[in-house]
């Protein structure tokens, strides 16, 4: 499995696949024990979660299902997401909606004891703030991230969904460097990387939805954790084996035999090509699903194939 240093620290080193539990809530303990331990088999050494999964379930099942593994809480990166407050009438299914945003200190600071609480750890090696708050007092921000640092809850912190301006009004506050921006990226949500290539162009593919985000990462150090991976739209479904994308999974089938992996696996190796020091969040609790997935990791695809998977996907180049 390839590996990533997290915002290029040598001390956040970890699996280039990680695993996101919003789904968790959906098993019982022995059932996430299995997924667990098909994913660590498989060199996935991160855990990714938010506190609003399943309403808080998610993090309880995996906490039960960790003590029921062979692995240990050092077996694994953990990282968790807050500051958004759910609207209890607003959800569906797998799918939970704010009622609002809330990064004052004292919400971010009973989120993380919250989260420490329901995994049964003593700290996170990650929080991220979930999606930007207008109202945000990054003064209010810095107070909880230095009491989570003192307190020895928290080793490092990041940010999800935030564009360029946002993530330095941040962090010109912190003491601490944000060292990750969860974003959605795949074969089918690729505007981060449409805008760059079709710079100085007026199509469709030139429009900057993002801030240049994708640059400004890199030139920060940050990393891309990538959700959504097999997902065309933001709750379109997955584009793997779907009849609406024929030339998309007829080029993910040559190149999945040819590597003898899956057409997830190749989606995966996708992104992983890109030299951006991204992460590819996995979002399945099905454990078939989970190993298809991480072979990924052990995929290099050359730029050709990368670029022909690109335009399979109904891109173009000016």
């Amino acid at each position: 499995m390839k590996q990533v240093k997290l915002g290029g620290l040598d001390a956040l080193e970890t699996s280039a696949v990680a695993l996101g539990i919003m789904r968790m809530a959906a098993l019982d303990s022995d059932q996430a024990a299995n997924v667990l331990e098909t994913a660590h088999d498989h060199g996935i050494t991160m855990i990714d979660s938010a506190d609003i999964y399943g309403n808080g379930h998610s993090e309880t099942v995996f906490g039960e299902a960790l003590k029921k593994t062979s692995l240990s809480r050092d077996d694994f990166v953990i990282q968790s997401k807050g500051g958004i407050v759910l609207d209890p009438e607003r959800s569906h299914g797998d799918l939970v909606f704010g009622q609002r945003y809330d990064f004052s200190k004292q919400h971010l600071i009973d989120a993380v004891d919250g989260v420490l609480k329901r995994m049964g750890v003593d700290y996170l090696d990650s929080f991220l703030l979930h999606r930007p708050d207008t109202l945000m007092e990054p003064e209010q921000i810095s107070d909880a991230f230095d009491t989570l640092t003192r307190a020895g809850k928290v080793r490092y912190f990041g940010v999800s969904n935030f564009n360029p301006r946002q993530v330095d009004l941040v962090q010109a506050a912190l003491n601490q460097r944000l060292i990750i921006n969860q974003l959605q990226f795949s074969l089918m949500h690729s505007g981060m990387v449409d805008f760059g290539i079709h710079t100085n162009m007026k199509d469709d593919g030139s429009v900057d939805h993002d801030g240049g985000i994708l640059e400004y990462s890199r030139l920060k150090h940050m990393t891309i954790q990538t959700w959504s991976p097999f997902q065309f739209g933001m709750f379109g479904g997955p584009f793997i084996d779907n009849p609406k994308f024929p030339e998309l999974n007829t080029k993910l089938q040559a190149l999945a035999d040819k590597y003898g992996v899956s057409k997830n696996a190749i989606a995966t190796a996708w992104i992983l090509r890109h030299p951006a020091n991204m992460q590819v969040l996995l979002g399945t609790m099905t454990p078939a699903h989970i190993t298809d997935s991480a072979n990924g990791g052990d995929i290099v695809l050359d730029a050709q194939e990368w670029y022909d998977l690109y335009f399979a996907a109904g891109n173009t180049l000016p």
